[in-house]
């Protein structure tokens, strides 16, 4: 059987004209995924081979913790006299008129901050009472106070940060990394997930897809307790030497159909396959941080095998305690990945979506737990990164989705609790390591934190800026489907760099 001739008698118009740029893809993968200088034949090719950068990187890894829900900048690092002073008074007009916001009805009340708030280290930086380590390291920090997104819900917004379009079928951040870069160890993938908070983002396990790049790129999630990564077990009744034999068998088969049909996912599956029966060995070993000696495990917080309440509640945030040690262990694990070799380190951690309408919404109350569970854990982080001269080649980066409003949510009449509804147009996040210039706040609010009034940062700045670091080209960075050019930062190749942010 010819099966080339029986796949074109078998395959529809539509499909073919969908398919047809697939031969010339094959070819290009093959000469973009080359190892050690040396193109290799199809069935060789590993796609996350390293590569050189094109351009020159500060950054070798990332690690990104994204607090999904977006914690509120105003009880947290932008502090305003000018709102405490309108706290408890109706909200001006003009910043109602023609806005459109998630629950706020009516005319709502100014919220000011139930927190003080106090200068720490060379910068002077603004911190919030609630955090009590973050001090120590803040003069390694940048404090991007104007960041600025196009989404005002969480799973679009989540979706635009992360793959850059508010629509499902987007590429991962890392995803894009990982693409341009490959990983610098062969046993574990070039992009790693954790995380924490008792639920996944809102936007699902898209945040950390391939969408239309090749499925080996996309985010691998991993568990601290239990099994580290799902179905990577051998199932029952197959020993490892079964499961090379089987792999050997598949692979066969693969590589027969990638020579006949050119399909550059055949080459995929092919890697998949390597790479999990390589992470058998590799994962384990990695994600075990009891083999960490004990004062590091101090400094971090971490409790190796916690298993918090929150991952078995309805309501994960009404059982939050501040020494649940999840973030805190995947803050270890992220530095035991990087240490390794993985390129990109992505850590969502879930329950910073402060509404005020029940008790796991509360500001006074949840929030410093919240704080709790991630200020030791990044301090330790950016400590132990400079300690094992790691820090200066590692991003950084920490923040949500979006801002908080200056305002009070009041969609749930006499309640009891306070909160702030979704704000898109200023919102804070951290920048750390990696090429990026710590010790300093870049961009301004106004005075009740409802604008930007100086250095303006949208997504695409961020994306931007993440890729520039890594050493690609962010306008040049392209995967071409369905008939565009894409891109991390969007067809259009909108985006700008804010040199005064970068070493």
């Amino acid at each position: 059987m010819n099966l080339q001739q029986e796949y074109l008698k078998a395959v529809t118009r539509r499909h073919f004209f969908g398919q047809s740029g697939v031969g010339l893809g094959a070819v290009a993968l093959a000469s973009l995924l080359q190892r050690d200088g040396i193109a290799a034949p199809p069935a060789a090719i590993n796609p996350l081979a390293p590569k050189q950068p094109p351009l020159p990187a500060k950054a070798k890894h990332v690690i990104y913790l994204h607090m999904a829900g977006s914690p509120t900048q105003l009880d947290l690092f932008d502090y305003k006299p000018t709102l405490q002073k309108y706290n408890g008074k109706p909200c001006p007009k003009e910043y109602l008129e023609g806005k459109r916001f998630a629950f706020i009805q009516g005319v709502p009340n100014m919220l000011g901050t139930p927190f003080s708030f106090a200068k720490h280290g060379q910068s002077g930086a603004e911190l919030s009472e609630v955090w009590k380590f973050l001090p120590e390291v803040i003069d390694d920090i940048a404090i991007v106070k104007s960041m600025q997104t196009e989404q005002f819900n969480h799973a679009p917004a989540q979706l635009f940060l992360q793959t850059g379009t508010n629509l499902f079928g987007g590429a991962a951040m890392g995803s894009w990394a990982t693409y341009g870069l490959g990983s610098n160890n062969e046993d574990l993938p070039g992009f790693v997930v954790l995380s924490s908070g008792g639920k996944t983002p809102d936007a699902g396990k898209s945040v950390w897809g391939s969408g239309y790049l090749p499925s080996i790129y996309q985010g691998v999630q991993c568990r601290s307790p239990g099994d580290p990564v799902l179905f990577l077990s051998n199932p029952n009744g197959l020993d490892r030497a079964g499961r090379r034999e089987t792999l050997d068998a598949l692979r066969t088969l693969n590589e027969f159909q990638a020579e006949k049909l050119g399909d550059p996912e055949t080459i995929t599956r092919i890697a998949q396959y390597e790479l999990a029966y390589r992470m058998q060995m590799s994962v384990p070993e990695i994600m075990d941080i009891s083999k960490e000696p004990q004062h590091i495990l101090d400094l971090y917080g971490a409790k190796p095998g916690f298993v918090p309440d929150s991952d078995a509640a309805s309501d994960p945030r009404v059982v939050y305690k501040g020494t649940d040690a999840a973030l805190a262990n995947n803050c270890l694990l992220a530095r035991r990945l990087v240490e390794a070799g993985v390129r990109f380190v992505q850590i969502y951690d879930w329950g910073w979506d402060h509404h005020g309408v029940s008790p796991g919404e509360h500001i006074p109350t949840i929030l410093p737990i919240k704080v709790q569970q991630i200020d030791r854990a990044l301090t330790a982080l950016i400590k132990d990164l400079k300690q094992r001269g790691l820090f200066d080649e590692t991003l950084i980066i920490w923040g949500g989705e979006f801002g908080r409003t200056p305002m009070q949510q009041n969609n749930a009449p006499n309640q009891p609790f306070i909160g702030r509804d979704h704000h898109p147009y200023a919102f804070t996040m951290m920048l750390a390591g990696g090429g990026i210039k710590g010790g300093q706040t870049y961009g301004q609010t106004d005075d009740i934190g409802y604008y930007i009034t100086e250095n303006p940062m949208d997504v695409r700045d961020l994306q931007a800026t993440v890729l520039h670091l890594l050493g690609l080209d962010p306008f040049k960075l392209t995967y071409n489907f369905q008939g565009l050019d894409q891109r991390l930062i969007g067809a259009e190749g909108k985006a700008k760099l804010h040199p005064a942010l970068l070493m």
